[in-house]
């Protein structure tokens, strides 16, 4: 009798693109994302997705999902931190008559 084994057969990367105009993918977007591309325009200017026909500038957005740019966040916290404090209320003088 004679046993038979499966073998596993490696499956190529599956590549899911983004902008069909320049062969952009998901994991490029993701990977410029990670380098600090939070905006389409930023994203357009590290690999030129968007830039031709436009048509994969929504799915761009929703890769970037809102509020998830960490370099926008760090800036708001340091804004936050070298903003002036408030002043004190300063008691009205009476004006000299």
């Amino acid at each position: 009798m004679r046993v038979v084994t499966a073998a596993v057969i490696p499956q190529p990367e599956v590549k899911v693109y983004v902008c069909s105009c320049f062969g952009i993918t998901e994991q490029q977007v993701r990977e410029h994302a990670e380098a600090g591309a939070c905006t389409p325009r930023q994203i357009a200017s590290a690999c030129k997705a968007g830039t031709d026909c436009g048509s994969c500038v929504r799915r761009i957005q929703g890769l970037l999902g809102r509020d998830a740019c960490p370099r926008r966040e760090g800036l708001a916290r340091q804004l936050a931190a070298e903003a002036p404090a408030p002043a004190a209320a300063v008691p009205a003088v009476p004006a000299a008559v």
